[in-house]
């Protein structure tokens, strides 16, 4: 049997990875936690883990520092990072902190099965995408703890309620709904968003202005 655990401080979105699990008879989850604390404390108590698929945008401790703290005192405990985000920043700091491998949430049940085993075997299972980010890292490094925070961009307060409302996973015609405004509007928010904080799409946003204590 292979002993997972799952970290992710969404419970549907635990559930969803267990589900895509339970097509696999020698795939056992033995528990699931909500965040990198949790985790911690649950291992503890049980530390027979043959992996972990981790989160990384959580409260009390964030995937990557749960990370590193596993890998301090359970080093034979693979770790795979299952996110949505799939900035550089990340990429490098996971990687850093030891994880084996980085996998996008929305990975199919057999390609993550495939991963799991490729991971155990020794491998550092990627999605393709996170694989062409790594090797432009590795040509191109980049000392993210030296970036500067963009304490320059300052966002209207309805530019910072349309950002909220998308870092809920909300479509515009939601967002105009709530807001009392129109799709067309809010578009122009989120362009200007954008602009104000150098990104090009709406995870870069979130994270970015997430990093920024914007949202």
């Amino acid at each position: 049997m292979i002993k997972i655990a799952i970290v992710d401080d969404n419970t549907f979105l635990q559930k969803a990875i267990q589900d895509k699990l339970s097509f696999f008879d020698e795939i056992d989850v033995k528990f699931k936690a909500n965040d990198g604390l949790d985790l911690l404390d649950k291992l503890e108590k049980n530390h027979n883990i043959d992996l972990i698929l981790m989160d990384i945008e959580m409260p009390k401790m964030n995937g990557i520092e749960a990370t590193e703290n596993v890998k301090n005192k359970h080093p034979q405990i693979k770790i795979i990072m299952l996110t949505v985000f799939d900035n550089d920043e990340n990429i490098f700091k996971s990687i850093k902190a030891g994880a084996d491998g980085y996998l996008l949430k929305e990975i199919n049940p057999e390609e993550l099965h495939n991963a799991i085993n490729e991971t155990l075997n020794g491998g550092a299972a990627m999605t393709p995408s996170i694989a062409l980010k790594t090797l432009k890292l590795l040509r191109d490094p980049v000392v993210f703890d030296n970036l500067e925070v963009c304490d320059e961009v300052v966002l209207t307060p309805r530019e910072i309620e349309v950002l909220e409302q998308l870092s809920k996973g909300l479509k515009y015609n939601a967002i105009a709904d709530n807001l009392f405004l129109s799709s067309g509007t809010i578009r122009k928010h989120v362009e200007n968003i954008y602009n104000k904080l150098k990104v090009h799409n709406k995870l870069e946003a979130i994270q970015k202005a997430k990093s920024n204590k914007i949202i």
